[in-house]
């Protein structure tokens, strides 16, 4: 009888987790679009509704690529890129159920902001990351890995 409450329980909680892997929070591996090199560990967080994202540790072992964030404009000019927040106030789209947007996206090595959109894919698996100017045709997408 215990084994059959387990199972049932197990069964409820099954949709409950997959949809929790279904939203970007959670620990990414970066992957560069243009190189195909990891880049770094970020961690998504969702504070009441608003998905923030923070560098949690450099995988580049190159010593020309900067560590400090010397080309930002905003608050963030000078910072140490690991620890730096660089996704800022990403919420749930309420027209797409799927994806989450409305926020930015910093490149700490350009210095630039963009607007971003987050897709989580293959049951969470992945988080498509898209930056862009203006609309998102006019972008550039990561596909990032789940860590955990």
């Amino acid at each position: 009888m215990k084994t059959v409450k387990t199972l049932l329980l197990a069964a409820c909680l099954a949709p409950v987790l997959a949809f929790a892997q279904m939203t970007p929070a959670g620990l990414w591996k970066t992957i560069d679009d243009e190189t195909g090199q990891e880049k770094s560990l970020v961690r998504i967080v969702d504070a009441g509704g608003t998905f923030n994202g923070t560098v949690e540790k450099s995988l580049l072992n190159d010593p020309n690529v900067s560590k400090v964030c010397d080309l930002c404009t905003d608050d963030r000019k000078g910072q140490v890129i690991v620890g730096m927040e660089i996704i800022r106030g990403v919420t749930k789209n309420v027209k797409d159920d799927g994806l989450w947007d409305g926020g930015e996206i910093l490149d700490p090595q350009k210095g630039k902001t963009y607007r971003v959109r987050l897709t989580p894919k293959d049951d969470g698996a992945k988080l498509e990351v898209r930056g862009y100017v203006g609309m998102p045709l006019l972008g550039r997408t990561q596909t990032w890995l789940r860590v955990e």
